[in-house]
């Protein structure tokens, strides 16, 4: 299916049942999206039927049919910065994403996010993000040019074959001992749908902290994760009693995901460098992002 302004369909296929019309199918499959906007995007040609041909309100909706649709957000939000393609040769592209930003489609940010704004700049359909950073980061992300040689990159970061840094800044306590490694069991917090909190068990994350430098009460970290668990950085840091500057979740909810954005207040995270061998060409690969933290007037 064709890519239209940098989006690529979603599939949903037709279960056993029985439903009146498409448009019946549809809003009750997804009601998330009302009755009338499905109607609206069929009356727009953003529902095809398998043959790429625009299916229509009133067809037929028979078990084992599958249809294509394409995400659209009302009024979506402008982020106030571009990402930047750092890279790209035949199997690779590496951009540096800014803060606020998600990596692909979600909530408010369709033609926002990192992926649309790829695919819409380079045309490749096919391109997938090898790995994900919070919205709320800014820094490095990977992404594969074809979908056929996604698995070998996967198993660079299963098998721990890929060296990622992060820079963060959070207060100076003098009295802890760095660099450490900080190791805990994550889980989703059961308030608090989008939080991680630490629980007792078996650990299923790690992460290596350093100390690079001091500015007064405020000093700079080198955050590496052994693991890539869900809010991992932030939790250890705030764990440690150095929650990372501008966390609107750590130590506690300043700010929840759906409410309005604040540009002037970004989490001083970011995904510094990455490094790792490229399963496909056999070259050494490694880069570092461009972006600043609000440290110094030159990044560190």
């Amino acid at each position: 299916m064709p890519l239209r302004e940098g989006v690529s369909p979603s599939v949903v296929a037709v279960p056993a049942g029985h439903w009146p019309s498409l448009l019946d199918f549809l809003a009750h499959r997804m009601p998330g999206i009302s009755r009338e906007e499905w109607a609206q995007r069929l009356s727009q040609g953003l529902v095809l039927q398998e043959s790429g041909q625009s299916a229509q309100p009133d067809q037929a909706c028979l078990a084992g049919q599958r249809f294509f649709y394409y995400r659209h957000v009302s009024d979506e939000p402008c982020l106030p910065m571009s990402a930047i393609v750092l890279f790209e040769d035949d199997h690779l592209l590496v951009a540096d994403k800014p803060h606020f930003m998600p990596v692909t489609p979600s909530g408010a940010y369709v033609q926002q996010s990192l992926l649309v704004q790829l695919k819409r700049l380079t045309g490749h359909a096919e391109l997938v993000p090898l790995h994900r950073i919070d919205r709320e980061t800014a820094g490095l992300v990977l992404f594969g040019k074809h979908l056929r040689e996604r698995d070998a990159y996967h198993a660079l970061f299963r098998e721990h074959r890929i060296h990622k840094t992060y820079r963060a800044v959070a207060t100076h306590r003098p009295d802890l001992t760095l660099p450490c490694v900080h190791t805990s069991r994550l889980a989703e917090d059961p308030v608090h749908f989008f939080k991680m909190r630490e629980v007792p068990g078996d650990p299923n994350s790690e992460t290596r902290i350093t100390l690079l430098d001091t500015q007064g009460p405020r000093a700079l970290y080198q955050l590496e994760p052994v693991s890539g668990k869900r809010h991992q950085l932030r939790v250890h840091m705030n764990a440690l009693g150095i929650p990372i500057e501008g966390d609107q979740f750590y130590p506690s909810v300043l700010r929840g995901p759906d409410a309005g954005e604040d540009f002037n207040q970004p989490l001083q995270l970011l995904a510094h460098s990455v490094q790792f061998t490229d399963p496909h060409t056999g070259q050494d690969r490694q880069w570092t992002s461009t972006l600043p933290l609000d440290w110094r007037t030159s990044p560190p």
